[in-house]
């Protein structure tokens, strides 16, 4: 599954999975607020797509929620704690 990071939006800074994309339009799970099952309809315009990967073992909300606290709160993230 393909990061990005929300460049616009009460989610600014926050960073998803890519879990579709039709018509310029991407759905987009952060396994907390959007979860896989019901993921939220996003312009990519308002993304930033990153050649990033994550795979999972599984794919549940639990799983997805664990592969992206580095990016959000980690070392990697930007926003540092901040949500």
């Amino acid at each position: 599954m393909r990061l990005c990071k929300s460049r616009a939006g009460h989610d600014k800074n926050s960073w998803y999975v890519i879990v579709k994309e039709e018509d310029g339009f991407v759905y987009i799970a952060d396994g907390r607020r959007r979860k896989l099952e019901k993921p939220k309809r996003k312009n990519e315009k308002h993304l930033e797509i990153t050649k990033k990967t994550i795979e999972l073992e599984h794919y549940t909300d639990k799983n997805l929620r664990k592969a992206l606290w580095q990016y959000n709160f980690g070392e990697e993230g930007n926003s540092l704690g901040k949500r």
